[in-house]
């Protein structure tokens, strides 16, 4: 080869390599956190608003107004009962549609209540993997609630990947209770 043509390709390597090097420096986008747990909810009002704190903690607001008394026993029963998934799963197993419906149906009784839809992982994975897979659990529930006639408008979602575990332990019998769904209920 020519010396013009070499150099020109030893630029253009040169140039490449820079490029590359450029973008896969790009600064790191911020998740939910950086190691550190969020803290609990404050139930309030309609809109879900994730901002970050003084230690890049997750606050998520819903403006509080009080349920009604004679809702109180069915709205706990709603909030404790979870949909559990399969390791590295998004998809519904046949007891999470079960218990949709039953959620569905609620909903539909009760039009001016809405749902939190916060979808969850065990600590296996990364933390940016467990945040995505979390969302793609809350979105596979919130999906199927709306194909069940409840408007996407009354469904917010959120992933808390690994940062709330039901259960702290490193064990199957653990990771099984933390890849969840979670819901609570605001009007």
């Amino acid at each position: 080869m020519g010396k013009k043509v070499m150099t020109g390709l030893v630029a253009m390597a040169f140039v490449c390599a820079c490029l590359f090097f450029i973008t896969s420096c790009a600064k790191k986008q911020v998740g939910i956190s950086e190691g550190v747990k969020p803290p609990a909810e404050v139930v309030k009002e309609e809109v879900v608003v994730v901002k970050e704190g003084p230690k890049k903690e997750v606050v998520v607001e819903i403006e509080e107004k009080k349920l009604p008394p004679e809702l109180a026993a069915q709205v706990a029963e709603f909030e404790a009962e979870n949909i559990y998934f399969d390791f590295d799963k998004s998809n519904l197993k046949p007891e999470a549609e079960k218990n949709l419906k039953k959620k569905a149906a609620f909903l539909r009784f009760n039009p001016s209540l809405s749902v939190l839809i916060a979808g969850n992982c065990d600590n296996r994975g990364t933390e940016e993997y467990n945040l995505a897979l979390g969302e793609r659990r809350a979105a596979s529930a919130k999906k199927y609630v709306m194909a069940l006639g409840i408007s996407g408008d009354r469904i917010k979602t959120i992933s808390y990947g690994e940062l709330r575990p039901a259960d702290p332990a490193n064990n199957e019998v653990a990771w099984a209770l933390n890849r969840r769904d979670t819901f609570k209920l605001f009007q």
